[in-house]
């Protein structure tokens, strides 16, 4: 069954996706708040104008990270790695009346029938709230959380990633920190048009004690030209969204072998930069 046209998906109709895709399992590993791998990032849903002459359209807004840390120039949630002390207390605060899990329906079913999974969600909200006010200046009080995604494991880095889905209504600007070269509105109609996805075959420099030659892999992706020039959405972000975009509107991407091909290139400061 096809979804909603995702201009009238009202955001009551994707925290009750969420909630149904959720019930019922067990949707945390019992050690996250002590895992070094363990990682949360907050997919960031909201209407925004891509040009002053069109009116709101529901975008997911992503981060390009900027040329000081690893991966650079590729899209992505802000996010990062947990706090355990830190965000444990902070994960306190997010219940009380106007912060998100206070506003979020669906937390006193998690927090009553959940136990320790209903501590690991506060704990992974907590943890993306956070590091989207440092990457962006993200105001949490306005952040309408919508509920968990299901973790993109990355086999790559040794890290398991964590996406919380928020809504922002209000806030237009932002303070962007060194990690962040800007912010990128992807429509999701646009993200729902099979013509706009590519064989993204990257050619990639040895890593660091990874052998003498480089290797080529190709990788889905979906391009997007924006006033700056064309981004490409590929990787984990991409698995990300792909599985949002299935969940909310049986979308899923043409097959790898039936796409046309776009070239790229990483080099090592692409593994290997500090941030």
């Amino acid at each position: 069954m096809v979804r909603q046209n995702p201009h009238m998906t009202p955001i009551s109709r994707i925290m009750d996706l969420l909630h149904e895709r959720n019930h019922g399992r067990r949707f945390f590993s019992a050690d996250v708040a002590r895992s070094d791998g363990a990682s949360a990032v907050l997919f960031l849903l909201g209407e925004h104008c891509q040009e002053k002459t069109q009116r709101p359209e529901l975008c997911v807004a992503l981060t390009k990270r900027s040329m000081k840390v690893r991966q650079p120039g590729d899209l992505c949630f802000p996010g990062g790695r947990i706090a355990p002390r830190l965000d444990y207390l902070l994960s306190k605060f997010l219940t009380l009346p106007l912060f998100p899990l206070a506003r979020w329906p669906y937390w006193e079913a998690w927090s009553n029938a959940k136990g320790e999974d209903a501590e690991h969600l506060a704990l992974l909200v907590a943890t993306s709230l956070r590091e989207s006010l440092e990457e962006i200046g993200l105001n949490p009080l306005g952040v309408r959380f919508l509920g968990p995604l299901p973790p993109e494991n990355l086999t790559m880095f040794n890290r398991i990633i964590y996406p919380m889905v928020g809504w922002i209504s209000r806030q237009r600007h932002f303070l962007l920190n060194w990690e962040v070269e800007r912010i990128v509105y992807i429509p999701v109609q646009s993200l729902l048009n099979p013509d706009h996805y590519a064989c993204y075959r990257l050619n990639m420099a040895p890593r660091v004690g990874g052998g003498a030659g480089e290797e080529t892999g190709d990788f889905p992706c979906f391009r997007y030209r924006t006033h700056h020039g064309e981004e490409v959405l590929w990787g984990a972000t991409y698995r990300i969204v792909m599985v949002f975009l299935e969940l909310m509107y049986d979308f899923k991407a043409p097959e790898l072998d039936t796409l046309s091909i776009i070239h790229g290139y990483l080099h090592k400061g692409y593994f290997n930069r500090g941030g």
